[in-house]
């Protein structure tokens, strides 16, 4: 599902009830899953190249979120102010041919709201996505 307009549609049906379509619920990112996803590492917080994805993406820009989609997923980043505070929205989705499937949501805020560390966080439930769907698979 690579339409522009199917995405969109998914976005709005997602973000309509995410705790109906989330899994396991919004994820909070703390400093306890940024223990558990070994990004505490202080060699790594400095690297200036960890923000780079190592999966490939389409990139589709808007007022209220960014998009981003390939042949595997579909992941939408999404600014918000609630109650005073930035709070950011990853959706993750798995895109398969006939439609997608939310696989999870995060949200930073505050100290962890920061676009470099929304991405590494990223790239980690991506890997752990791609392993899962793996062994699912390979039974």
């Amino acid at each position: 599902m690579d339409s522009p307009k199917e995405i969109e549609e998914a976005f709005e049906k997602y973000m309509g009830n995410l705790k109906e379509f989330a899994p396991d619920g919004i994820v909070d990112v703390d400093l306890q899953l940024m223990q558990e996803l070994d990004l505490l590492h202080s060699e790594e917080l400095i690297e200036e190249d960890t923000t780079q994805l190592s999966h490939s993406f389409y990139v589709v820009e808007s007022n209220e979120k960014l998009t981003l989609f390939n042949d595997r997923f579909v992941v939408w980043i999404v600014p918000q102010l609630i109650d005073d505070i930035a709070t950011t929205y990853t959706l993750i989705a798995l895109n398969e041919e006939e439609k997608n499937r939310l696989e999870m949501v995060f949200a930073t805020r505050g100290v962890y709201n920061h676009s470099s560390l929304v991405l590494r966080i990223l790239e980690k439930f991506l890997d752990q996505i791609d392993e899962n769907e793996k062994e699912i698979f390979n039974l």
